[in-house]
């Protein structure tokens, strides 16, 4: 699927290991305050835990998305993790949300963002998509806003980075509209109106 200006949005798989390792780190690395890991955690960590990740986003139900330009850079990623126990089945996660410096103001976010909602919202047992963002991020805030998330709680002191406390805002986007709009649009190319 091809996201903005020339970049493709698609599944991230156990042969994208080495890049999304690298990527990851990077981000860690730049923006230490909008993960919940850290670098040195992940830098740890064998080579083996990325390929784990990455086949268990490839079996689904949930995915893990990776922006790349033409010339096959990974620039931004974003995941879908869906809950497995029955009683929390119609809930998921978007994490790993992540878009290179360089590509920012692109769009590169937002087409992450909507590429796991149209998953999300093509699975019948989902309701509803959670996140969490570092309060002051007004970037990502702004994002995840004008995509149809909205702010249900405050957690102080989520994370420690470097001793410092970082607050996270927790969101979440209803499925709902979202699903009515994907079957009318279903409906209306099946019948073949415009």
């Amino acid at each position: 699927m091809s996201g903005s200006e020339g970049v493709t949005i698609r599944r991230l798989g156990v042969a994208d290991a080495d890049r999304y390792r690298e990527f990851r780190l990077g981000a860690l690395r730049e923006t230490p305050e909008a993960f919940t890991s850290s670098y040195e955690e992940e830098r740890a960590k064998p080579r083996a835990a990325t390929v784990r990740r990455l086949a268990e986003a490839e079996e689904g139900p949930g995915a893990l998305f990776g922006a790349f330009t033409v010339a096959g850079e990974l620039i931004g990623t974003a995941g879908l993790r869906v809950r497995a126990r029955s009683q929390e089945r119609h809930k998921a996660t978007l994490f790993g949300m992540a878009v290179v410096r360089a590509a920012g103001g692109r769009g590169v976010g937002r087409a992450l963002v909507e590429r796991t909602l149209e998953l999300a919202a093509a699975d019948a047992e989902l309701q509803q998509v959670l996140l969490t963002v570092s309060e002051g991020n007004t970037a990502a805030l702004r994002l995840y806003t004008s995509c149809g998330f909205e702010v249900w709680g405050r957690e102080p002191r989520a994370v420690l980075v470097g001793g410092r406390a970082v607050t996270k805002l927790h969101m979440v986007r209803y499925l709902d509209s979202y699903q009515s709009r994907s079957a009318i649009s279903s409906s209306t190319s099946a019948s073949g109106n415009p």
